[in-house]
């Protein structure tokens, strides 16, 4: 690799550079926030110098570059001029995208929706940072808001960035940076925000005593006078969830300064640069190589904040539903598109999976077909492969693909079992597992809904199998939603009563002949009509079950019913379980 050091003059005020790689390549400027300096990107650019030309640089003020004497001289204006100068003196004439964390981003924003480098910067990826005078109309708008909602999240806000007004307290500030805040820093970020332990910068000190200066000179200014600032270039915001001083709320309003906005969420600290390193650098790789091919990956595409579907429950998330082509799953596939989710329609009838999707596209939903057999671990690992790859991943998993399977253990063959346990247990087995591992991977916030069933709790002497499926599923549901919680992916089991499905015509009932099969269907398929319980009942109820992170929603009268007999009147169960309910 690459790595020069450079000293560019800024009207005056020297600026200390770094680059890293071949600058023949296509140019990636990298902004440091506060109190860092540029070797808070270097992890990260060591990464993207293998295929881009990168430059980092010391902000004013910071690293090795000079501070100035005024308050004044740190205003927005002498910060964006600066960007002007360390382009000019590195790649003169020439486009580069622009890529900004904390402090950095805010500073960048200028840079991004003023005149002097638009027609050079080719895109922006900003990372815990927003433009002040969008905050400004943010403050604003929420203060003069009868929205408890919106009241809420100024608040919330408020609480977040208790540090700002302490920054503007008289010599306070400054002077914990003097009192020997610099040797504590490292252990800080170790302790709070997940950064591995690392020893202090040289001018960390210094770092952070010069930076306070960044926040008295504008911040007062920008949010009480904000003026309408736009982007023209494309602009891809990274959100760390679990940022403890930028609220993910600050952005609800982004695209109305924004046209071309893509959002990625991340399940990291404000710290990401050094927690996840790799993890930036391929979200900055995959964006910057999408444009300047021309189109960017689906996985992005999909990413891009649309319109009103842009404030719906789901919006920006990707569901997966295996069994979407009829039934329970086909009404989760339409009520999540409904709500702004983007699906995936999987079904071993490809017809029918199709069919699903083109109706969540006509609700304004991205909706693609996926023809799988859930039972197959080469299928699904298959099916994991391609969303993770062409779509990124998805958001929200729902393993609802089942089979129907009547009668006792005397009755049921051995390949009858086989059938129902691959599809009913193994494709959720498969689902959860494979999809689980990709969440966790990325560092991705998820959930996973299993769809069981009451027989989960309604023992009975003919439905030995599928009871015993389902009773199963609910286990696994349970078992799961311990093991992930720590990565904050939420797992919910759905048990179901009688629902109008079509699957009483689908049930097979063991040890029985074809004639006699059809008469128990109809029978059954009577006494589904007669309860009159629809699939769409059940996916709004799966959709608030989503919502509030429920271990378990019990969907109907008869899943109340057989939950409450199995905990409070087991026996009573047991007694019903012996009836020859399908006689």
């Amino acid at each position: 690799m690459k790595k020069h050091s450079y000293r560019v003059d800024a009207d005056g005020l020297h600026l200390h550079v770094v680059t890293y790689g071949d600058r023949q390549k296509t140019p990636i400027v990298l902004v440091h926030g506060y109190p860092d300096n540029h070797r808070v990107w270097h992890p990260v650019a060591e990464i993207l110098s293998a295929r881009y030309f990168v430059i980092a640089y010391d902000v004013r003020g910071a690293g090795l570059s000079a501070a100035p004497s005024t308050q004044a001289d740190y205003r927005m204006q002498r910060l964006a001029e600066d960007l002007v100068a360390v382009v000019d003196a590195l790649i003169p004439g020439r486009r580069f995208h622009l890529a900004a964390h904390d402090w950095g981003s805010i500073q960048s924003w200028e840079s991004v929706t003023g005149e002097a480098l638009r027609p050079r910067i080719a895109s922006f990826t900003s990372i815990s940072g927003p433009c002040l005078d969008h905050v400004g109309y943010w403050l604003r708008e929420r203060a003069l808001s009868r929205s408890a909602r919106q009241q809420a999240q100024l608040v919330q806000q408020a609480l977040s960035s208790w540090y700002i007004g302490f920054f503007h307290l008289p010599l306070l500030a400054p002077a914990c940076w003097k009192a020997g805040l610099d040797q504590l820093w490292p252990r800080y970020l170790a302790r709070r925000e997940g950064v591995g332990e690392h020893e202090p910068q040289p001018t960390q000190a210094a770092d952070g005593y010069n930076g306070v200066q960044l926040y008295r000179a504008n911040f007062r200014d920008k949010l009480l006078h904000p003026q309408p600032r736009y982007a023209s270039c494309p602009v891809q915001l990274i959100v760390p969830l679990r940022d403890n001083y930028v609220g993910s709320q600050l952005f609800s309003d982004l695209q109305r300064w924004v046209p071309q906005l893509y959002r990625r969420d991340i399940d990291a600290g404000h710290w990401v640069l050094l927690s996840h390193p790799q993890l930036v650098a391929e979200a900055i790789d995959t964006w910057v190589s999408g444009l300047e091919k021309g189109q960017l990956p689906m996985a992005l595409q999909r990413r891009r904040v649309q319109g009103e579907r842009q404030h719906q429950p789901l919006a920006g998330q990707l569901a997966l539903i295996t069994g979407a082509g009829s039934g329970i799953g086909q009404a989760i596939a339409s009520k999540f598109a409904d709500n702004g989710a983007d699906i995936v329609c999987v079904d071993i009838d490809a017809n029918s999976a199709e069919r699903s999707a083109e109706w969540c596209r006509l609700l304004g939903a991205r909706a693609w077909a996926r023809q799988t057999d859930v039972g197959s671990a080469k299928a699904m690992t298959q099916l994991a492969r391609w969303v993770d790859e062409e779509l990124g991943g998805a958001d929200i998993v729902v393993n609802n693909a089942g089979l129907g399977l009547a009668g006792g253990i005397l009755e049921t063959r051995l390949e009858d079992w086989e059938r129902l346990l691959k599809v009913n247990l193994w494709g959720v087995i498969h689902g959860s597992r494979l999809f689980a591992a990709q969440m966790v991977a990325a560092h991705r916030r998820g959930h996973i809904i299993n769809v069981a069933s009451a027989a989960a709790f309604a023992p009975h002497r003919q439905l030995t199998a599928y009871a015993t499926s389902k009773a199963a599923v609910h286990m696994l549901s349970e078992c799961l939603r311990a093991e992930l919680a720590p990565y904050k992916i939420g797992v919910t089991a759905v048990c179901p009563g009688f629902v109008a499905t079509g699957i009483a015509q689908a049930t097979v009932y063991a040890g029985l002949g074809e004639a006699e099969q059809a008469q128990m269907r109809t029978r059954a398929e009577r006494l589904y009509r007669r309860r009159n319980f629809s699939p769409d009942e059940v996916a709004s109820a799966v959709l608030q079950a989503l919502l509030s992170n429920r271990p378990l929603a019990l969907v109907g009268a008869e899943a109340w019913a057989t939950r409450l007999l199995s905990r409070f009147v087991p026996q009573l169960s047991r007694r019903i379980a012996r009836l020859d309910l399908l006689g």
